[in-house]
């Protein structure tokens, strides 16, 4: 369940309640008329079930609530009512499958904007996934996978594109392109500075490293679990599972080929400069073009749900069974 907090204007609190009593999944509504000073105006509180907040949403931003007032969105870990249990049996679908797009692109908006904090985890990302390939350590290579940040901006260009939004998708993409660039940049002197100390030499990246030779050398298997992780990213952050979006990050070569791609820069071997750059745009496209693909099957689905999310004029809420 969620609990949403809304603070309406007073000629637009009638329309506002009226939508939450159309709304299946609502329950515990509670109107505070002139409670709020700023903005004035009155606190509606209501609660929802997950699958039915998103067409809620939908419909107190069409009334303007957003502009003349304000919504928050909250979720309930415990809610023990019987009326709760009722109107989550009386929405459609299931929670663990509903898509709140307002709250995916509040989340990703975060995640996908360029900060100095998101850059410092790209570039040190991509150092310790040198010292992963240097040492053939494939430890440190799943270590900076998991450090790296890069899957925030993927998600922002997948919701950017998916709801039209070409601001969104485009900051992401900024976010992205700079921050990789940040990343091999400072990668590249962090190896010069390394071979200068005696701890990196030339011979390094001839010399076999079963453990991580993958890395510059792409095949059909990097488009196919870029893809796959994709998927998993987006129905992670859909589903609020963010517990998965690890392994998604341990699944896919970016942070790797970046940082391999800077020491071969480094020492002047462009053979696997090349690869691993290949490496990285062949992972970086198959989740843009897999996690858009998955927003886009969501939004179909719950598209069928729409008809149900609303109670026909003068249909009585659901009874409580004893």
């Amino acid at each position: 369940m969620l609990h949403l907090r809304m603070i309406t204007p007073p000629h637009l609190t009638e329309e506002v309640v009226g939508l939450v009593e159309r709304t299946v999944g609502t329950t515990h509504l509670v109107v505070l008329a002139g409670a709020s000073r700023d903005p004035v105006g009155d606190l509606v509180l209501c609660d929802v079930a997950r699958e039915a907040a998103d067409e809620l949403l939908h419909g107190m931003r069409s009334l303007g609530i957003d502009e003349s007032g304000s919504i928050a969105v909250e979720n309930i870990d415990l809610s023990i009512s019987r009326h709760a249990d009722a109107a989550e049996e009386e929405a459609p679908g299931e929670a663990a499958d509903a898509v709140i797009w307002e709250q995916l692109a509040e989340s990703t908006h975060e995640e996908s904007t360029l900060t100095i904090t998101y850059s410092v985890f790209m570039v040190v990302a991509t150092m310790i996934a040198a010292c992963g390939v240097v040492l053939d350590n494939a430890i440190l290579i799943v270590g900076a996978m998991a450090v790296g940040p890069e899957f925030g901006p993927l998600a922002g260009i997948c919701t950017g594109l998916v709801r039209r939004a070409p601001k969104d998708a485009w900051r992401s993409l900024v976010a992205l392109l700079v921050g990789f660039a940040a990343a091999i940049v400072g990668t590249t002197l962090f190896s010069l500075a390394m071979d200068a100390l005696g701890l990196f030499h030339p011979g390094i990246l001839d010399k076999a490293r079963p453990n991580t030779s993958f890395i510059w050398q792409p095949d059909p298997f990097s488009f196919v679990v870029a893809v796959l992780a994709g998927v998993a990213g987006m129905l992670s952050l859909t589903s609020a599972r963010a517990g998965a979006l690890v392994g998604v990050a341990i699944s896919v070569t970016t942070v790797p080929a970046a940082a391999n791609a800077a020491v071969a820069l480094s020492y002047g071997e462009f053979a696997q400069m090349w690869g691993s750059a290949e490496q990285l745009l062949l992972n970086l496209l198959g989740i843009i073009v897999a996690g858009s693909l998955t927003l886009i099957g969501w939004k179909l689905l719950w598209r069928t749900q729409q008809p149900r999310m609303s109670r026909l004029p003068g249909t009585p809420r659901r009874k409580m069974i004893d």
